[in-house]
């Protein structure tokens, strides 16, 4: 007889082809059959308590290793759970597949258990999103969706698989299994040449150009080609999203805080991997008589709500490398001109920074938030990926916690997704356990997901936590009472005075309450010596509030 496989090890199958290795689910009776085939396969299967936290860490691992992440969830509710996930993965450009359980094709439209349209939920959020519609085509569906997320900047595939297809065994023979390396092809471009030379060339000629490295530096892996761009052209470099820590804190080259002053003072503005959108001020924020390159894996984002002045579409490392290339003939008197800018840029770094420092060091009781950001900056190992999971807190944390290496950050991205955290540290940890993690949490960005605390005790994901604790979500606060008044401010966004500290011993971790900021950097360093997952709970100053959230586009 025919050696036979079932629908649900054939899954199994296509993700240890594209270099899966764990996957992030909750149970339902639609999808057991694909753990059946992820013991056989060697793919590691960790259980959360909820559908969003699995999605989000696939997401999460993607970012990391920068292979695609998996979830697997059930029908209906366990689905639309997860679609928060992988809307966050869709707007963050994270490569993930959700495979979502479904009632059988022999009950097609007759009211099956958990029966919904998930395709069709799916679709405007995902890169593509079907059906597998036989047992035969399972593994080569799953290795199309995989292809598909690739398909210009990466982003999440979506698939459903009835109950039937999924637990029904076929013919070995008769099914198609793609294997590795064999159904997807490079997808490094590097861009149109006369437009490399275009970019040589006005690099050339700049006297005031400064760089923006965004998340797909890091998407595409092009760290080393940005260093080597920006130190041999001596162009100052700004970083966002996953592009903090392309250069190390004290880096000549790396600057932070005096970027609203370049982007109005620069003749040449170059946007690596970011897009016009709030966080750009959809491309107002930039000098109008600067020149503007935008490098993009997306042609769709080159030139979206601003006009530019050259647009390249391809891999940023291999562009960046062309284009230093290109100008490395022609660049010296121009590159050493620019001293006289770089001093006057690390001139305005400075003056911001003495500006902030007596709030980095404030003993002030409630806890002024710069303090905490200050010292959990300061505790950042080489080897520490930070995690940001809120709103006001994580604001004031974006100003001053500096990434020691590339890859080291982590926060939702563009959707401002809370509660991605515990999912981004779960995976962070699995994937890279020679690292160290720490998530800095708003006390209500860890309410809506840190039940799944208990997942990383069960499963030994030693990490290090800190809620910024004001029982508040603040920075809607800040909001109301600019927009209604202060009497109206507290409606709807007050929490509790909740002791987290407290809630990680009850699940098992390692828990402290902090009041006295003398006492954040002891309890860090006690944290990290436990082993354990933890939470430091610092209560900080709810009438404070960071300068992104008083500036918000939103309220204006």
């Amino acid at each position: 007889m025919s050696e036979t496989i079932s629908g649900g090890h054939l899954v199994a199958k296509a993700l240890k082809a594209e270099g899966v290795d764990v996957i992030y689910t909750l149970c339902g009776g639609h999808i057991i059959d694909i753990y059946d085939g992820c013991v056989d396969e060697g793919i590691e299967v960790i259980d959360v308590r909820h559908e969003q936290v699995a999605a989000h860490a696939a997401d999460g691992y993607a970012r990391i290793t920068g292979k695609p992440g998996c979830a697997v969830v059930t029908a209906g509710p366990g689905t639309t759970d997860a679609v928060t996930g992988v809307a966050n993965a869709f707007r963050a450009e994270s490569p993930m597949l959700l495979i979502g359980g479904q009632g059988a094709l022999s009950q097609h439209k007759m009211g099956s258990l958990q029966d919904l349209p998930h395709v069709d939920m799916m679709t405007p959020i995902t890169k593509f999103a079907a059906t597998v519609p036989s047992t035969e085509r399972v593994a080569d569906i799953v290795s199309m969706a995989f292809r598909e997320c690739y398909n210009g900047a990466p982003g999440p595939s979506f698939l459903e698989i009835p109950r039937d297809v999924l637990d029904a065994k076929v013919p070995l023979e008769k099914a198609r299994i793609p294997q590795a390396g064999h159904y997807r092809a490079s997808t490094r471009q590097q861009g149109d040449p006369e437009a490399i030379e275009q970019l040589a060339d006005m690099l050339a000629h700049a006297e005031k150009p400064c760089i923006l490295l965004g998340s797909q530096v890091w998407t595409c892996r092009a760290t080393d080609s940005a260093i080597d761009f920006v130190r041999a052209l001596n162009v100052p470099a700004y970083m966002n999203g996953s592009g903090r820590g392309t250069l190390p804190p004290g880096d000549p080259h790396h600057f932070q805080l005096s970027r609203r002053y370049a982007f109005t003072e620069a003749d040449l503005i170059i946007i690596v991997g970011t897009p016009f959108d709030f966080r750009m001020g959809y491309g107002k924020r930039l000098s109008p008589t600067a020149k503007v390159v935008q490098i993009d894996l997306d042609y769709r984002t080159v030139g979206k709500n601003r006009d530019i002045d050259l647009g390249i579409v391809g891999d940023a490392g291999l562009i960046l490398a062309a284009a230093a290339q290109a100008a490395s003939g022609r660049i010296q008197d121009a590159a050493a001109k620019r001293k006289a800018w770089l001093d006057e840029l690390r001139a305005v770094e400075t003056q911001a920074y003495e500006k902030r420092l007596p709030r980095q060091h404030s003993d002030a009781q409630p806890i002024d938030p710069y303090r905490l950001v200050h010292e959990i900056n300061e505790f950042l190992t080489e080897d520490t990926i930070y995690i940001g999971d809120g709103g006001d807190i994580v604001t004031f944390s974006g100003q001053v916690v500096q990434p020691k290496s590339p890859g080291h950050w982590m926060d939702p991205g563009p959707l401002g997704t809370l509660g991605v955290g515990m999912a981004f540290a779960m995976a962070a940890k699995q994937a890279r356990r020679d690292k160290e993690v720490l998530c800095l949490f708003g006390d209500g960005a860890f309410s809506l997901t840190g039940w799944d605390f208990e997942t990383m005790v069960r499963f030994d994901l030693p990490f290090i936590g800190v809620v910024g604790n004001n029982s508040s979500m603040n920075q809607i606060r800040y909001g109301q009472a600019a927009k209604y008044g202060e009497d109206r401010a507290r409606i709807g966004n007050t929490l509790g005075d909740i002791k987290y500290g407290e809630f990680a011993k009850l699940l098992g971790g390692y828990g402290e309450e902090v009041r006295d900021p003398a006492e954040i950097r002891p309890a860090l360093e006690r944290a990290r010596e436990s082993g354990k997952p933890s939470l430091i709970n610092v209560w900080v100053d709810p009438e404070v509030y960071a300068p992104g959230t008083m500036n918000q586009t939103m309220y204006k």
